[in-house]
């Protein structure tokens, strides 16, 4: 799994339990073929007719890496790696494939209400780790809309649920780059626009929330109440999901906030990013309250993965950097999330150890910060 080359001082320190400081439930329930492959494609949609999601990087990986797993000859086919999976059932498999990812302490992100998912506390119990919640602020915003009659019950609502959900969180997380870009206006808005969209709001509150000042007004919200509370905010940027258009969830549109937010000294860490990843290592460069990973881009570049984490590496500082599996829907997403990191970061460090760079001592230390120290200490684990 990783480079042979490697001292066994890094070796030990890649092998090291992690914290996925970033994942989502799986199902707990057995699943069809054209349940399953939607789960295995980051826009969560059914292959084309006469395809699969098992013909793409991800899903070759699942079958190198996953079978073996399950009792299953490497490359096994999808239906006999389906098959097996099925008489498994979902629990062992979630057990063997979330316990082999070794992780030591799962972040869990709780906005997807589905009862079919597992919960924090049972990704915890299922991966043999700790389990610690990250709160969606959307979705506090979902529940406040579907109950509130009134603007100003509306925004007391989400005053007191955003304070109420954080103080049981480690951490915060907004998903306003998929519903409406990165590139909002960065300033808190008016009382009276914000007062003008709750009422808008309030006359159709099923869809989800898309008006860009009322996405702003439960942002500052909820940065108030993370800086109260000594907790970091996840943005949501680059790869992963459907939003309104990949260019407008580029991470440097946030430079205008992170300037904004600097001096409030609250922790804002960038998920996923790709293909942007080398803007958002440079806005982790640059500002002090910036941290970066590239989670969900590792396993769905799989073999490749190795070239996307050497350009993190090319210019974010090593202490602002953080693992994370983007684990969601089926637990092959976080055994291979913490796959693909270990071979990408070996990859990587092997090269550097080679060109003379680093000491094998430095390699390893990175390693530990990147794979657990630095959420332990942003996190406050």
């Amino acid at each position: 799994m990783l480079p042979v080359a490697l001292p066994d001082t890094v070796r030990d320190a890649l092998l090291a339990p992690l914290v996925d400081h970033h994942c989502h439930g799986v199902r707990r329930d057995d699943l069809t073929r054209s349940q399953f492959e939607p789960l295995i494609n980051a826009g969560g949609v059914p292959a084309p007719p006469g395809t699969t999601h098992f013909d793409s990087p991800f899903g070759m990986g699942l079958r190198r890496w996953c079978a073996p797993l399950l009792d299953l000859e490497p490359h096994a086919p999808p239906a006999v790696y389906l098959a097996r999976r099925a008489e498994l059932g979902a629990g062992e498999v979630n057990r063997r494939l979330l316990a082999g990812a070794g992780v030591v302490a799962f972040l869990v992100d709780t906005g997807d209400e589905d009862i079919d998912l597992l919960s924090a506390a049972e990704m915890g119990r299922h991966g043999g780790a700790a389990a610690d919640e990250i709160v969606r602020i959307e979705q506090i915003e979902q529940d406040v809309a579907a109950t509130a009659h009134i603007a100003v019950d509306y925004l007391d609502g989400l005053a007191e649920e955003l304070s109420a959900r954080a103080a049981r969180a480690v951490g915060l997380k907004t998903v306003i780059g998929g519903r409406c870009g990165l590139d909002f206006e960065p300033a808190r808005p008016s009382t009276g626009s914000v007062i003008a969209g709750a009422n808008r709001r309030l006359s159709d509150p099923k869809p989800p929330l898309t008006d860009p000042v009322l996405l702003r007004h439960l942002l500052w919200s909820a940065i108030d109440v993370a800086r109260e509370r000594g907790l970091p905010v996840q943005f949501q940027a680059g790869f992963g999901g459907r939003g309104p258009g990949l260019h407008r969830t580029d991470p440097a549109r946030l430079s205008e906030l992170m300037d904004a937010l600097q001096p409030l000294g609250v922790p804002v860490i960038l998920l996923h990013c790709y293909p942007y990843h080398r803007a958002a290592a440079y806005l982790a460069g640059v500002y002090p309250h910036v941290y970066v990973d590239v989670g969900l881009a590792l396993p769905h570049t799989a073999a490749a993965s190795a070239r996307v984490m050497d350009e993190l590496l090319e210019l974010a500082p090593f202490h602002k950097q953080l693992f994370s599996s983007d684990c969601h829907g089926v637990a092959e997403t976080g055994y291979l999330g913490a796959l693909y990191y270990r071979q990408a970061l070996g990859t990587a460090l092997l090269a550097r150890l080679e060109a003379g760079e680093w000491s094998a001592a430095d390699a390893a230390r990175v390693a530990h910060m990147i794979g657990s120290g630095n959420a332990r200490r942003v996190y406050r684990l």
